[in-house]
């Protein structure tokens, strides 16, 4: 991006409607306060957990969150981004739980069909050990409405069941910010803060703010191979298949996942400005654009979603 347009082109852009974003997510984090007894703020160190530690900063006061961060972490994270989420967290002096898919594996609760086998789907049996470990009564998360079809039925406040299972023809109507938080014991609530964000609210808010992110949000080089339409990062848990091109491309990751199903875009984008200026031309989603697990079908995340994936 030309450093000359990025700032042209922002200053016809705007965020106005971004206070009123806030607004909404400060009242949802506060109302998760003061209605729930054992809350949690999953804290993954991307992008829209760190939009969402913003806001809960305004909402209470830097160093004062009334509820703990949880991690579900498969043990092949992007190393950035775990640095940075432990950065973050002590900056904060907020408490931090992190839980291990490798652990569920190590009880035996969670089983890969082959060694290969991406361990992302397999984060929400942990996450359901976590609720029953800790006895929490609601998770706030940063998912969003436009990010995928599944989400976009999602309730701000939505019930799961004691099985942790999301039915979709359940959810609870949400009238003038009025919500039925009503659970019987071994019920939970996931809360979505910012379901009203866009990706690209979502960046003029970082670029506002001056949030910092792990690196890998910006422009890098990077081997990559092209996959099903997809730039494969080669690691030593994707490395490339017989045939298949190496090649260093200048990409970035929009959204931060389970490194084995998690794809960057090719970008140069090196500041949130720039960013912003890349995310008005996207056509294609962020899940869509870099997300193989969200390939397997048109109802994966759905499916998932009803055994308590996020």
């Amino acid at each position: 991006m030309n450093a000359s347009i990025a700032p042209q082109v922002l200053t016809q852009l705007s965020n106005h409607h971004l206070d009123a974003l806030e607004e909404e997510t400060i009242f949802i984090l506060r109302e998760v306060a003061a209605t729930f007894e054992r809350p949690a703020l999953l804290f993954s160190g991307g992008k829209d957990s760190l939009v969402m530690l913003r806001c809960a900063e305004k909402a209470f006061g830097a160093g004062r969150l009334p509820y703990p961060l949880l991690m579900i972490d498969t043990g092949h994270n992007f190393p950035e981004v775990t640095d940075f989420r432990d950065l973050r967290a002590k900056e904060l002096g907020a408490e931090l739980i992190v839980r291990s898919v490798e652990d569920s594996m190590a009880r035996g609760t969670v089983r890969l069909a082959h060694p290969g086998e991406s361990r992302n789907v397999h984060q929400s049996v942990t996450l359901l050990e976590a609720i029953e470990e800790f006895r929490f009564d609601a998770l706030i998360g940063g998912a969003r409405r436009d990010e995928e079809k599944a989400r976009a039925k999602e309730r701000i406040f939505s019930h799961r069941d004691s099985f942790g299972q999301w039915q979709p023809k359940a959810q609870r109507p949400e009238l003038w910010t009025l919500f039925n938080t009503r659970i019987a014991p071994g019920e939970h609530f996931r809360v979505f803060p910012i379901s009203n964000w866009t990706e690209l609210d979502v960046w003029q808010y970082i670029e506002r703010e001056q949030i910092a992110l792990p690196s890998i949000y910006y422009t890098h080089p990077r081997e990559v191979v092209e996959r099903r339409g997809l730039l494969v990062p080669v690691t030593l848990l994707t490395p490339p298949r017989e045939g298949e091109e190496v090649v260093t491309r200048d990409v970035r990751f929009r959204t931060v996942g389970d490194i084995t199903c998690t794809c960057p875009v090719e970008s140069t984008a090196a500041s949130a400005a720039d960013i912003v200026i890349e995310t008005l031309a996207a056509d294609v989603s962020e899940r869509g654009a870099t997300r193989m697990d969200d390939k397997t079908s048109d109802a994966s995340m759905e499916k998932r979603k009803k055994e308590g994936y996020f």
